[in-house]
């Protein structure tokens, strides 16, 4: 069973919005999930678990004899160990796939100014960031990372092939979708996706998808481009649909 353990201040944050829908029926079947209180190993009668900033500076900074205690109190399993960071590398839809793959993940939610770099590399923590921006903590950051990673286990989603076309999944963003009713508000479903021909529904979607990686995601089509050469004599380019 695929297993995520969760360092946190916040513990009662858990399991959240993964205890609803699709996630929340696989919990116990398809993967498990437990909470690590920091504050269980804190310091003193007020359980203390962060420090001023060494060289001084604003904030608060999680101690790294404080997290180190936590991460020593699971078991050494094999599972990455994450700390949900701002500076970490961006976390894709690759590592999502090596991380379900795996036995699970063990996750240190950051807070305040951060995490004691000592701690970090003592314990060989991989850094993540789930985009360019900065969160309250890393319990939101948490929840987005077990989410990419239980929604592809075998058995959570219904059927395999719908990751298969997913956004990112071969380096283009999904084309679009419709359905009922056919026409709405003067828009009509495009009529190729009505006339049953799938070679070229399926056609029509590589299109797209090319077409709105190019215009949403000018780095992706560059890199989804110099892997996919054309044929000769021909540029690599989205062509225009009717």
């Amino acid at each position: 069973m695929w297993r995520a353990s969760v360092i946190t201040l916040y513990p009662e944050m858990f399991p959240g919005p993964l205890g609803q829908s699709l996630a929340g029926r696989a919990l116990g079947d398809s993967w498990a999930l437990d909470t690590v209180p920091l504050r269980d190993f804190g310091h003193g009668r007020h359980r203390a678990v962060d420090d001023t900033p060494a060289g001084g500076g604003p904030g608060m900074v999680l101690r790294a004899d404080v997290v180190a205690r936590a991460l020593d109190s699971l078991s050494p399993d094999g599972r990455p160990r994450l700390v949900l960071s701002p500076r970490g590398a961006p976390l894709d839809q690759r590592r999502v796939r090596s991380l379900s793959a795996g036995p699970g993940v063990v996750l240190l939610c950051g807070r305040f100014e951060g995490v004691d770099e000592r701690v970090i590399a003592s314990r060989h923590l991989e850094e993540v960031s789930i985009g360019d921006y900065v969160l309250s903590g890393g319990e939101l950051a948490a929840l987005v990372i077990m989410d990419a990673c239980v929604r592809l286990l075998e058995g959570v989603m219904g059927k395999t092939e719908s990751a298969v076309s997913e956004s990112f999944e071969n380096g283009l963003l999904e084309y679009p979708q419709f359905t009922r009713p056919r026409l709405f508000e003067g828009q009509a479903v495009p009529q190729v996706l009505l006339d049953g021909d799938h070679a070229r529904i399926a056609a029509w979607r590589q299109e797209q998808a090319e077409k709105q990686t190019a215009l949403r995601r000018p780095d992706l089509w560059a890199s989804y481009a110099a892997s996919h050469p054309p044929p000769a004599g021909r540029t690599k380019k989205p062509r225009e649909s009717p």
